[in-house]
């Protein structure tokens, strides 16, 4: 519910069908997908991001919802009020919001500020570098707004670059081309360096992974840190050194980076120069498999193994697959673990619940003829808020196990 509500424009009106769970839409699920909602000839003619008032099958009206016909989630839920305005004013007040829990969390501006859903802007992320935030417009409704929600980036934060990151899977979903923007001030002509957990990180913003960085590791990058003090340490799908950086801030003698990306070890390598450590860092481009194999018939051991992939079970059909892989990353890292050592496995396969992950991972570490006591669950930091509707914005676990 906001208190911005002037006069409420002409929005068009779509329906629940009567088998819909009104009641999930009125408790705080945010989404209605496409056999829940009347698709008639008038509503498949609205434009993808077109805004809407939600009625019951009942036609008592529910909410502001933002509605993409050719999508499998045909309306998001914008507003629980159904006179509400979705406009600049709007957005600056939902920014805001984000703003206020961002800044009593952190003392320096790096950060998730928008996590969408859970932030009430449904499909949108953004992050903020400083004086530079990337948005990643990944719903219809905030790509046809894309400036007016950078305008009012500008007026809540005061950043300077704003920068438009239109890649991934989000969007193809909803039926929205890629690309790369500029939408105010300039490019960054070389990576912004990120403080997190003592560390310095390098992200490039413009041709990296997702937005440059992983914010969302913060809190598990600080615990694997608390275990690494004089041990070695690997790091497994580093990307740009997310946990063998924080490890060496943490007293690390040795840490080792792997990852197939040339460019992501390069940037892991400029954030170890930044902070003086690079005399105890290395890197080793490799697939992440053949690596663990590698080093495991070089009888390599160390003290501490992260491994964090990309998501091996982005979805339900891919579940199944997806946990053999974590499976085997398991049973194929955990003999590197020395004796009493630490073994962290990361998932961020929301179709892979905390459950069906951490049996799986143990399956693999009792293949590997180890045992493992769990001495830690960590989660996203707290600027990737969960909202407890929607099973998707909870996707990231990571498993401590001391072996």
């Amino acid at each position: 519910m906001t208190d911005h509500t002037p006069t409420a424009p002409a929005y068009a009106t779509v329906r629940l069908s009567p088998k819909a769970d009104a009641r999930a839409i009125r408790h705080g699920f945010p989404w209605v997908y496409s056999d829940e909602l009347v698709l008639d000839r008038r509503t498949k003619a609205l434009k993808p991001g077109t805004f809407a008032v939600l009625e019951d099958a009942e036609r008592r009206p529910m909410a502001v919802v933002t509605v993409n016909p050719a999508s499998r989630i045909a309306a998001r839920v914008m507003d629980q009020n159904p006179d509400a305005v979705i406009d600049g004013a709007w957005l600056q007040a939902k920014l805001a919001r984000a703003l206020a829990h961002r800044s009593r969390l952190y003392d320096q501006p790096f950060y998730r500020l928008v996590h969408a859903e859970a932030d009430g802007l449904p499909g949108v992320v953004i992050d903020r570098f400083g004086d530079l935030a990337v948005i990643q417009p990944n719903a219809a409704w905030s790509e046809t707004m894309v400036d007016v929600l950078a305008d009012a980036v500008v007026a809540v934060t005061g950043v300077a670059q704003i920068i438009k990151n239109g890649e991934g899977r989000a969007r193809a979903l909803e039926g929205l081309p890629e690309e790369m923007a500029v939408l105010r001030g300039d490019a960054p002509t070389a990576p912004i360096p990120v403080p997190m957990n003592g560390a310095t990180y390098m992200a490039d913003v413009m041709g990296g992974q997702k937005t440059g960085l992983f914010f969302d590791q913060r809190p598990n990058h600080a615990f694997a840190a608390s275990l690494s003090r004089g041990a070695r340490v690997l790091d497994v799908f580093s990307h740009v050194g997310g946990f063998a950086l924080a490890a060496l801030a943490g007293g690390a003698t040795q840490a080792l980076s792997v990852d197939g990306s040339a460019n992501a070890l390069a940037l892991a390598q400029q954030g170890a120069e930044a902070m003086g450590v690079a005399d105890r860092f290395q890197t080793r481009q490799s697939d992440a498999f053949a690596a663990l194999e590698a080093l495991a018939a070089e009888g390599a051991v160390f003290d501490v193994v992260i491994c964090d992939p990309p998501a091996f079970a982005p979805n339900k059909a891919a579940l199944e697959a997806g946990l053999r892989a974590y499976e085997r990353i398991a049973r194929l890292s955990a003999p590197l673990v020395a004796e009493g050592g630490y073994l962290a496995l990361c998932s961020c396969s929301h179709a892979a619940d905390l459950t069906k992950f951490r049996n799986t991972s143990a399956r693999g570490i009792g293949r590997a003829g180890r045992r493992g006591q769990v001495i830690h669950t960590g989660y996203a930091g707290p600027d990737h808020p969960l909202l407890p509707h929607l099973a998707e914005s909870g996707y990231l676990k990571s498993v401590f196990f001391r072996l």
